[in-house]
C-alpha cells in the first residue's frame, strides 16, 4: 500500500484514461491534450510524487511510483482504465501494467522504452539547485540566471513552470533533493517478471532517440501486443510539438480498444 495520495485533475466523461507526465513535468503539461479527449474519455491528469502538487517523498523507484498509481486507481474505483505515460511517466505506466495487468485495459507509452536511459538530467537538477532563489525577483530573472547552465530556451521555460512564488519568495514545487538522490534509478528500468499482453501503443518522435530500432525486440517481448508509431519531425515532447498528429495516432489506437 502506498503512503502517497496523488493530486490530480479530472475532465470529461466516458471510459477512464489516466495521464502520467514526465520528469520535471506535471498534470498541467497535458491540459490541451486532455481537453481534446474530454468528449470521449474521463481524463485524470495525475501529478506523480515529488512533482506538481503531489506530496514529496525521499524515494522514487518505479515500483513505488507504480504503487502510487495503483492506489489511485483503487481509491477512485476506476474500472479498466487506459494508462498513458510520457517519458518517466511512461516507465511508471509500463511497470504498473506488467505488475498488475488485470488493472489496465490498454497502455500508451510516449517516447520512452523499457530500457536504461542516460542520466543527462543530472546536470539540469544541479543547475536548478544552484539557482539562488533568494536573489530571484521574477521568472524572467530566473531564466536569465539559468541561461548559462541550461542554454536551451524551451527547456528553461518548461523547467520554470515549477518555480512558484509564495509570500516568502520563490520556491521549487519539485523535490530537487529527491530527484538528485534518485536520478540513477530514474534513468534505469527495473527487471520485471512476466509481460503485459494487453493492447499497447508506443508513440515516438522521429527526431528523438528515446525509442530506437534496437529497443523494439525488448518492447515486443515485454508487450507482445504492441504497435510502434513514429511522428516525423517531432522530438521528445511530441505531444506538444505535433498535437494533431499525436491525437490521430492515439485515437486510431484507442477506438477499437474502447469498443472491445
Amino acid at each position: 500500500m502506498s503512503d502517497i495520495t496523488l493530486a490530480f485533475e479530472r475532465t470529461g466523461y466516458g471510459p477512464p484514461l489516466i495521464i502520467l507526465h514526465g520528469l520535471f513535468g506535471s498534470s498541467t503539461n497535458w491540459g490541451s491534450i486532455a481537453q481534446c479527449l474530454t468528449k470521449s474519455y474521463s481524463v485524470d491528469r495525475v501529478d506523480l510524487r515529488n512533482h506538481g502538487v503531489s506530496p514529496w517523498h525521499d524515494t522514487m523507484d518505479y515500483a513505488d511510483m507504480a504503487d502510487d498509481v495503483k492506489q489511485f486507481i483503487e481509491q477512485h474505483q476506476l474500472e479498466n482504465p487506459i494508462l498513458l505515460g510520457h517519458s518517466m511517466g511512461g516507465k511508471v505506466a509500463m511497470v504498473l501494467a506488467v505488475r498488475y495487468p488485470a488493472l489496465v485495459k490498454a497502455l500508451v507509452v510516449v517516447d520512452i522504452a523499457p530500457v536504461t536511459t542516460d542520466t543527462r538530467h543530472t546536470s539540469v537538477v544541479r543547475a536548478l539547485r544552484n539557482l539562488n532563489l533568494a536573489a530571484v525577483r521574477s521568472r524572467r530573472n530566473a531564466e536569465m540566471a539559468l541561461s548559462f547552465d541550461i542554454p536551451d530556451a524551451s527547456l528553461r521555460r518548461f523547467l520554470l513552470q515549477n518555480l512558484i512564488r509564495r509570500e516568502t519568495g520563490y520556491v521549487w514545487r519539485i523535490n530537487l533533493q529527491a530527484l538528485a538522490d534518485n536520478m540513477t534509478m530514474l534513468a534505469d528500468f527495473p527487471v520485471l517478471p512476466g509481460c503485459y499482453s494487453g493492447p499497447t501503443l508506443f508513440v515516438r518522435g522521429g527526431d528523438s532517440k528515446s525509442v530506437q530500432s534496437k529497443h523494439e525486440s525488448v518492447i515486443r517481448k515485454m508487450f507482445p501486443r504492441s504497435a510502434i508509431r513514429t511522428i516525423v519531425r517531432a522530438g521528445h515532447w511530441l505531444h506538444g510539438e505535433k498535437p494533431r498528429e499525436f491525437l490521430y495516432e492515439l485515437e486510431r489506437f484507442l477506438a477499437p480498444v474502447v469498443k472491445d
